[in-house]
């Protein structure tokens, strides 16, 4: 009783049934009656339903069974095994059909389906397995490192190297080294261990280097015997290796080569295979050989003199680059000077005139133009002993972190790639492996592709493993080859992607999945994905499900159309789930009002774009597949579409846990918004309640191998249809803003989103790009990503004031010992690191690699540690960096403090780049306004300091300190920023100066293209300064100031350009964005005193219209409190508007010419310059060394006690004298080396001097 009660099968009121193979037979299941299916079948389909209950039996043998659909309702079920008792057989349901085959579609479930309908049951329960676990030991290419014995050595192993190995077991007994190049003794002993060898015991023996000068006949006569056809005539660095029974002579393998000189590679290998006692293969391999390492020289510009018709001449690279290019390289690479790869082709022509042809690639016809070219040169050649012995004849040992007893010989696993490209995925099939242990499992062949199975720098970058293979199995039966059942497949698609699928709809009564492998499911039409709970509402207990509904142990891969989708439900638990190699986002929360669905330890790999919604589709689909949209639609690609990922969350208030997402053509995990819900789920929550929702939780999940990024939290998706005013078609990604608040309330406190110990490696673009709101990470790791960490609010202001985004406790590691594998597709190979070693690479070679990206803020950075960013000749890499071609705002309210670095140079701790490859023009209006606050100094040494751009002179003075490597300056100061909105025109150029450093103004072109209807300019100001502000055309007729970052008092003065006879009207206002109301403060009255603008009351306020210079001047003054995050005050944001009217006839309003002298100010330090922090102090041995240099131009500047100086970490050496001083500053310690002063009246007769004693300084 108790069995049958646990085990379905075992009800004894259920009937054997057999119904055959008969194609027409549409089974219906009802009334009470209980079925037990004990054998294969075919059917056309199966209806259960009116409290029919299918049960598939517990069989020795596999049960198939093949049906169109199976349809379960009204009090209907379906069991195979139950929770206490998992199914242990096999048994296979087949979904057949085409889909133009002329049978007709339910309207809900559509073709090929497993569909559970209002009353319907659902219990899938197969053998409890392991779904994925880890690589707990690195598995190399070739497999050459796993099992059995690896030895290699090069130079200092000098000789004849002999193993002696036990036939039995294929285990090392012994091994000697003879240097038979030193002494003759070492050839005698050779001889005499050779004589005490055992019969039938194998010997491998080969020469490493050098073994032949010393080498007398008794050695050379016991090696014949062993049965040696070439030891007894080896010569100087003759390669040499050697297989052979003791005892068997014609059991012996052999091979030699004559040394190829210095430049020369030679090898000799052999291998041998043998049975050891237990019945098991093992393969014997010596190589004994001359290496040629091989490296890249530095990147040449073409010469002018280079071109010879349509080739290149080696000849004239050489000339213009002497003693750097060797004569015969082995290969060319060339690349566009904005870092394009091109394609070389090499050839001789002419004798021994070297040259080369360079072309687009794909092209043939016209060579390049600008472009330039490494060349890959040989060193002298190395020697190199390898012996192996490999226990595992194609076959592999893994090693993995969780006992994996339950994976059986014939099971299926996927290893995922631990590079850049998540095609370097690798399947396996289990093998028997009596020797391996509870954690270990033997599969067949050998890896392609390098998989971490360790921690590397830090960062853990195990592989995960998952298990394909389960008991039970639903598939679809599938065609040859694609055939088009909806519009444009085909082109997109080779194969047939009608498989099958799983549907679970509203009211079920209950569904539990477990231990079921899908395979072939899923299809490019809306709805039909391999599991989907559609439209089904609350599936937990808030549901009165109980036990809750779950996904757990499931195996997908091979898909159509997506994993797991969750359509409008909520509760749902999906645990232990693997998604492999599947079509559109394959963990997926569809409309919007999904929430409380969690996912526990799911993996998913090798996820790639589908032609389902935009949001699946690349490029190439996005251009193409336009239905939904209005007519004349361009599509954008990158913004429209392009966005495929593992885990695609609609809604924030889900929970994913212990996640991994292994591999993605786009993304690995985003959160993406929807505004108002979409699809069937519209009207299910009000307008704006996903932005506001608090993150579910987000804890210990990882994202590795993805394009775009690890995560994103950024975007919306367009939620009405195309129409005149926006062509796109419904779904389309868009803007969107994330910030969470208690309740989804926005007028309740903020409640941040949480992500703890995330690991986001080997992306190719992004870490993580997170946008908000408040959303802090704790405790994560980033390595090896293009960028590892963009935090974004706002390109104005964070569209949650009050915000700010944080990272603390985490580490970042910029090129880690994880070098990836070089193969003949992969074009992103090159030099990186501190030891320039080749490794796969994210972007391109000289791509900026960047820890963490400021963009927009407030952002907090504190107590993160940034290891092995180190810039190359030719590619900028830096631990903090800027955003790339940055319009925007960049807040001086980011902070920093506690930064510590590990093997990063102090050239590379932070980086605002230059001209050039990536950064452009380096002219957008982020771009001159970066700045970060350094607040401990552990980044710049500087506590409270402020980072800035070298050339921003807005907020520099006097006693500033450039760091040329960095691009920037250290700075002090109290700063804010000025938001101007300028309207009529929209189309201008703003000019700001400083009135203290009035030759070196700051252009700035405005953030938003010329078309809309206004324009806006962010600078970042001192405070407590005067400004001048210009334009390239006649001033706006408007203009909008509003105060950001302002304290309570703090002020600044600006003058404004206009044309004379221009007049005014003035007043002050404060803006409220929450609640988008505003209040009008004050009105501003002309003076005609300057002096008068200090005089602000609550409600009057003066302007100083100085007609002459054409300058309009007001005291920009902060009235009211604000948060420490806030852009704006409590009150909301402060603004002045200013509207003018101009003489029609007005022309430029650039009133530089007579603002100065006029308004010019001397240069002070409001605020000093923090002190440096001793040596003591600091965390690194490396460190800044301050150099301040003054000059007079006087003649006599000494009679008023000033004289120029040069000051070296504090310590000023005076120059007294009219003429030069050189101070020689060792660059290893930093310490002075020596000191001399060069009279103008010795120079002018003997000019030569300092360049002589310049000469004579060592390097």
């Amino acid at each position: 009783a108790e069995a049958a009660v646990a085990c379905p099968d075992k009800d004894p009121e259920l009937e054997n049934w057999n119904p055959g193979h008969n194609k027409e037979n549409r089974i219906e299941i009802r009334n009470g009656r209980k079925l037990l299916l004990s054998s294969s079948a075919t059917v056309h389909s199966i209806h259960i339903t009116d409290g029919g209950k299918l049960v598939i039996k517990d069989n020795v043998q596999p049960i198939i069974l093949r049906t169109r659909h199976i349809l379960i309702e009204n009090d209907g079920e379906l069991h195979i095994g139950s929770e206490m008792c998992p199914y242990q057989s096999s048994a296979v349901i087949i979904l057949y059909g085409r889909a133009d085959d002329g049978s007709q579609p339910n309207p809900y479930f559509g073709q090929k389906y497993l569909g559970v309908s209002k009353g319907g049951t659902l219990e899938i329960h197969g053998k409890k397995k392991l779904s994925w676990t880890f690589l707990n030991k690195t598995l190399h290419p070739g497999g050459m490192e796993e099992g059995g014995y690896y030895f290699e050595r090069s130079w200092g192993h000098r000789g004849v190297i002999v193993h002696v190995i036990d036939p039995k077991t294929g285990a090392v007994v012994h091994s000697d080294r003879f240097d038979t190049y030193r002494a003759k003794e070492e050839s005698i002993r050779l001889a005499q261990y050779l004589g005490r060898v055992a019969n039938g015991m194998i010997l491998s023996v080969a020469v490493n280097d050098e073994g032949s000068r010393n080498l007398d006949d008794s050695a050379r006569k016991a090696m014949t015997k062993l049965g040696s056809k070439h030891f007894l005539h080896l010569g100087f660095r003759h390669p040499w290796s050697f297989i052979t029974v003791k005892g068997n002579p014609s059991s012996s393998v052999e091979d030699h080569i004559e040394y190829q000189g210095h430049k020369g590679s030679a090898v000799a290998k052999v291998f041998k295979l043998f049975k050891a006692e237990n019945g098991e293969h093992f393969n014997i391999s010596s190589t004994s050989e001359w290496v040629q390492d091989v490296e890249w020289t530095e990147w040449f510009e073409k010469p002018d003199k280079a071109r010879s018709k349509d080739m290149e001449k080696l000849s004239d690279f050489k000339a213009a680059h002497p003693d750097k290019i060797c004569r015969q390289p082995i290969d060319i690479q060339a690349m566009t000077l904005d870092g394009a790869n091109l394609t070389t082709e090499v050839f001789y022509k002419s004798g021994h005139d070297y040259r080369f042809l360079c072309h687009g690639k794909g092209q043939t016809g016209e060579g390049c133009q600008n472009y330039r070219v490494r060349f890959l040169c040989g060193r002298s050649v190395k020697p190199k002993l390898t012996v192996t012995i490999d226990t595992n004849v194609n076959s592999t040992v893994l090693n993995l972190v969780d006992d994996v007893s339950s994976w059986k010989p014939g099971d299926r696993l996927v290893v995922a790639s631990t590079d850049y490209s998540m095609y370097q995925a690798e399947e396996f099939e289990v093998l028997p492996c009596r020797a391996c242990r509870p954690t270990q499992v033997k599969v067949a062949g050998k890896a392609t592709y390098l998989h971490i199975g360790e921690v590397v720098d830090g960062i853990d970058m195990r592989a995960e493993v998952g298990l394909l293979s389960r008991n039970i199995v639903v598939m679809g039966e599938m065609e040859g080859r694609c055939y088009e059942y909806s519009s444009k497949l085909c082109s997109f698609f080779d194969f047939d992607t009608f498989g099958g699928h799983i549907k679970i709809g509203l009211d079920f009564k209950a569904t539990h999945i477990e231990g079921l492998e899908l395979k072939y499911m899923g299809q490019q039409t809306m709805g039909h994905y391999p599991i989907h709970f559609h439209m089904a509402g609350d599936v937990d207990e808030k549901g009165g499900y109980n036990p809750p509904t779950y996904v757990k142990d499931v195996s997908i891969h091979h898909t159509f159309s997506r994993c797991v989708t969750v359509h409008g439900s909520n509760g749902l638990l999906v645990k232990d789930v693997v998604g492999y190699d599947a079509l559109g986002h394959c963990f997926f929360t569809e409309d919007g009002p999904e929430e409380r669905n969690t996912f526990d330890h799911c993996l998913g790999l090798l996820v790639k774009p589908s032609t389902l919604l935009p949001s699946d589709r690349d490029s190439r689909m996005c251009k193409l597949i336009t239905e939904g949209a209005y007519p004349g639609y361009i599509p954008k690609p990158r913004q429209d579409c392009s966005a495929v990922s593992t885990f695609w969350i609609a809604n924030p208030h889900n929970n994913l846990i212990n996640c991994a997402a292994a591999g993605s053509e786009e993304t690995g995990f985003w959160f993406v918004l929807h505004h108002v819900p979409t699809g069937p789920s519209a009207g299910m929550y009000s307008p704006g309640y996903s932005e506001h929702m608090p993150m579910g939780k987000f804890s210990n999940n990882r994202a590795h191998s993805n394009y775009r990024a690890g995560m994103i939290i950024d975007n919306g998706v367009k939620t009405t249809p195309a129409s005149a005013k926006d062509k796109r078609p419904i779904l389309t990604l868009i803007s969107g803003r994330y910030s969470p608040h208690k309740d989804a309330d926005p007028l309740k406190p903020r409640e941040p989103a949480i992500i703890e110990r995330f690991i986001a490696y080997k992306n190719q673009d992004h870490g993580a790009w997170l946008r908000g709101g408040d959303v802090w990470l704790d405790n994560c790791q980033f390595a090896d990503n293009g960028i590892g960490l963009t935090l974004a609010s706002g390109g104005t202001f964070p569209h949650d004031d009050g915000s700010k985004q944080e990272i603390k406790n985490s580490l970042f590691v910029g090129e880690s010992g994880n070098l990836g594998t070089e193969t003949m597709d992969n074009e992103i190979w090159g030099p990186g690191g501190l030891d320039h070693r080749g490794r796969t690479l994210p972007i391109g070679p000289d791509f900026p690699i960047r820890g963490i990206q400021f963009y927009d803020g407030p952002i907090n950075v504190q107590n993160c540690t940034f290891r092995k960013f180190a810039a190359l000749d030719g590619r900028h890499t830096s631990a903090l960096a800027f955003r790339l071609n940055n319009a925007w705002q960049s807040c001086p309210n980011n902070n920093v403090t506690d930064i510590h670095f590990e093997d990063v140079p102090i050239t590379s701790r932070v980086f605002f780049g230059e001209p050039g490859p990536w950064f452009n023009d380096l002219d957008m209006d982020g771009d001159k306004t970066s700045v970060f606050h350094d607040v401990d100094g552990s980044v710049s040494e500087y506590p409270g300091s402020y980072l800035i751009k070298e050339d921003n002179w807005l907020i520099k003075h006097p006693d500033c300190i450039d760091v040329p490597d960095w691009r920037g300056s250290i700075c002090s100061g109290h700063f804010a920023q000025m938001y101007i909105q300028a309207y009529k025109p929209a189309n201008l150029k703003m000019k700001i100066i400083k009135n203290d450093y009035h030759n070196h103004p700051l252009y700035l072109e405005g953030a938003l293209s010329k078309s809309t209807h206004y324009q806006q300019y962010q600078p970042v100001i001192t405070l407590r300064k005067g400004y001048t502000i210009h334009w390239d055309k006649t001033a706006p007729e408007e203009l909008a100031i509003w105060l950001i970052n302002f304290n309570k008092n703090d002020w600044i003065q600006v003058g404004f350009c206009y044309p004379k006879g221009t007049t005014f009207s003035i007043l002050s206002d404060i803006h409220n964005r929450l609640l988008k109301k505003t209040y009008k403060t004050g009105t501003f009255y002309r003076t005609s005193q300057m002096e008068k603008l200090e005089h602000r009351y609550p409600s009057k306020g003066y302007y100083y219209w100085d007609e002459d210079t054409g300058l309009l001047f007001l005291k920009l003054k902060a009235q009211n409190e604000k948060e420490k995050f806030a852009f704006c005050s409590v009150k909301g944001c402060e603004r002045i508007r200013i509207k003018a009217v101009i003489p029609k006839t007005a022309g430029v309003s650039d009133c530089e010419a007579m603002a100065y002298p006029k308004y010019i100010e001397t240069p002070i330090v409001e605020v000093p310059m923090p002190k440096k922090l001793s040596s003591a102090q600091l965390k690194t041995k490396d460190h800044l060394l301050e150099v301040k240099i003054e000059t007079y131009k006087k003649q006599y500047f000494h009679l008023k006690d000033d004289f120029a100086y040069i000051e070296v970490d504090g310590v000023r050496f005076f120059l007294t004298d009219e003429g030069i001083q050189l101070v020689v500053i060792d660059g290893h310690h930093g310490k002075v080396v020596d000191r001399v002063t060069f009279k103008n009246s010795i120079l002018q007769g003997i000019p030569a001097q300092i360049e002589n004693y310049v000469n004579n300084i060592k390097d």
